[in-house]
Order: C-alpha cells, then structure tokens, then sequence
C-alpha cells in the first residue's frame, strides 16, 4: 500500500509505502497533492461514541464495531475505552465484554487498551463530577486485579484521587506493574499531589475539570498539577469544558510537550440532540452540543471528535499544526505507553495513518488506516 501527501510535522511532499507497518518515506519532488498526511490519532478516553456505551456490560459487539467505524471517521486509530466508577460488577462486566470484543472483531485492536476512570476519586460534591456517589470507594489493589483478569490484563491507565489513605502505596503497585496512574476528580492537598507523584503517578486527567467550582487562590489542586513537571495532562478542548483563559494558561504551563488532548467522548457523541442514559445517570445532548445531568447543568463527559479538538487548538490556542497533531498522536503514545506509535510516520511504525485536508485550520479526514488496512 501507498498514499501520499505532505507530512503534518513538517510540511515535506512525500509517499508512504506501508503493509502492517511502515516500510518506506520517500520525497517526492514536484508532488501536487494538497492533502495532508499524520500518524493516526490517539485517544486516551473514551467512554462511548455513536450511541454506543463502553460502560455497558451488555452492549452488543455489533453496535461497538459500528461505533469503531464512527472513531476511524474522526481520524482516531487507537484508544483507550474508558470504564467509570460503578458498582464492582458491573466495571468488569464491562471490562470483560470490551476485552472479548478486542480479541474478537476484526478492528477490535484499535481499542489499545483499557482506562479505568474511577472509583477511586473524591466523593464530594464538585470533584466527583457525574460519577455516581454511591460507588465511590477507597482504592484496592485486589479489585485492580479483578479488573485486569476481566481485562486480560489490558486496563493500562487508571484515575484516581491521591486524597486517599494508601494512595501512594496503591500508585507505586500499579506503576511496578507496567500501568498509567493519573490524578483526577480530586480535592488533594499539595502533599498527597506530591506523595502521588513520588509514587510513580505521571498524568492529570481533563486538567481544569472535575473539581470545585470555587478554590481558594492558592493553594490548590490545579496550581499543584500545573507546577509538577512530572505531570503530563490532558485536555478536553470543546470550547465548553474549559476557560479560554486557563487553557492557554495551562499548555504554556506544561508545555506542548507533555500536553495531550482526550474527547472524554460518551455515548451521545455524534447523536442527535436529545436524551440518554449511561448506565445509572440521565442525560441530556443539547443543541451546543453539551452533555449534561438532565434537568442541570453539571456535564458528564462530551460530544466533542477528535479532528475537531485540533481544530480547536489551533484556531482559538494559536497552535500549528505540528503542535496541535503532536498533541493527539505522539505525546498520548508516549504517556499512554503504546508500543510503536512514538515516532511519527517513520519506517517500522505501526501503519496508523491519516490523510486529511485542511479548510481554513478545519481538518476533513478523507482516509483511515489501521496497521495498513483502511478502514475509513
């Protein structure tokens, strides 16, 4: 297989020669395409997508190969199913049935691995977000490993608040064992923050989200996060999660380099407006495109693509677009731990391609391929 295009992370013409991996990049001289070529994206969460519930221990195997359709329409090729906090059954029954669906459809590697969001978070109010307060509950290294054995050992990032007594200890384990702890839906203090990430935790999760909405002016959790440069952190940028201000604020603060954006998608994304449940909780898809608590205004997750969030980078942070693709493709490998996926499009990488056009800054993503097979 070929394509060609010019290169997102430097604008060179080339052609890509590509089977499972990438065997070739050649300059062409002369090209005239006018299309653009990037790893494919990735996406360290994603609770659902295209009507489809991760976090259902029932959802047909079926509606999850049409909702991978939908991902690879977005230019995403890898990602992380996310699982949220949720009565001890049910988290791995859900973790069981995204690991059959895995080993069982033909796209099914393009979900990486597992993120487990929860349950292990602050129970009050503000920090916990949509999660449902009845399941909240200190951390436990044996549920961990009930999820891993429903997993088949592919959950590889968790969240969790270090508030918790035996968080640095429950950290370090996970760590020793080859998995991502990262802080969120949290009201740490500075030094749980720093005890956590003593630990070995190495990520904040949506940074600026799942939190109060009033914190003194400092200390606080979110100045604590943004200060620790052993903290990459991710990003959901919808124009509605976060502040324009902080968000600028925040990338010049971590830097592009430990920067990545996430959808924290669930399932209304691209639905129709209208009302849904996941799991225990009734929502709402509005107009705007916010998902909220039916009835409030607290959000629960997102509607937000991927191709839309780099646009959104670049068109309000001022972001080029070798910054805003590093931001969903590189960095969240190299966070995320995916083999393969860290050096762009060079020979031996994983055939995760895109090819996409640009439209004033708006990307349309015209091809899809997964380890060399197109799939959009």
């Amino acid at each position: 297989m070929k394509c060609s295009g010019h290169i997102a992370s430097s604008g060179e013409m080339v052609e890509i020669q590509f089977d499972a991996a990438i065997t070739h990049v050649d300059p062409l001289l002369g090209g005239e395409s006018g299309d653009w070529l990037a790893p494919g994206f990735i996406d360290l969460q994603v609770n659902g997508f295209a009507g489809v519930d991760y976090n259902s221990p029932t959802a047909s195997h079926e509606e999850i190969a049409r909702s991978l359709r939908a991902i690879f329409s977005t230019g995403v090729t890898r990602f992380f199913p996310t699982v949220i906090t949720g009565a001890p059954d049910a988290m791995a029954g859900a973790l069981r049935n995204l690991a059959d669906a895995r080993e069982s459809l033909e796209d099914g590697l393009a979900m990486e691995a597992f993120h487990v969001e929860g349950p292990h978070i602050s129970p009050e109010d503000g920090p916990r977000g949509a999660h449902p307060a009845k399941w909240v509950r200190p951390p436990s290294i044996e549920e961990f490993h009930r999820w891993q054995d429903a997993a088949r050992g592919h959950v590889r990032l968790v969240t969790l608040s270090p508030e918790w007594p035996g968080a640095p200890k429950y950290i370090e384990t996970l760590a020793g064992e080859g998995v991502v702890t990262s802080i969120g839906h949290t009201r740490a203090t500075s030094q749980q923050i720093r005890d956590a990430v003593s630990a070995g935790a190495t990520l904040s999760t949506h940074l600026g989200n799942g939190g109060h909405a009033m914190l003194p002016k400092f200390p606080n959790y979110i100045w604590d996060q943004l200060a620790e440069d052993r903290l990459a952190a991710s990003f959901i940028a919808d124009g509605i999660h976060l502040d324009e201000a902080f968000f600028k604020t925040a990338i010049r603060a971590k830097g592009v380099e430990r920067a990545i954006l996430v959808t924290d998608a669930v399932m209304p994304a691209l639905c129709e407006p209208g009302f849904f449940r996941l799991g225990e909780v009734e929502v709402e898809l509005t107009e705007a495109g916010r998902v909220q608590l039916r009835g409030g205004t607290r959000l629960a997750g997102s509607s937000l693509r991927m191709d839309q969030a780099i646009h959104y980078v670049m068109r309000v942070l001022g972001l080029s677009l070798t910054e805003a693709i590093a931001m969903a493709s590189a960095n969240p490998a190299r966070i995320g731990r995916i083999a393969s996926r860290r050096r762009g499009l060079a020979p031996g990488e994983r055939a995760d391609i895109v090819r996409f056009s640009l439209d004033e800054g708006r990307i349309r993503v015209l091809e899809t391929y997964l380890s060399g097979r197109r799939v959009f």
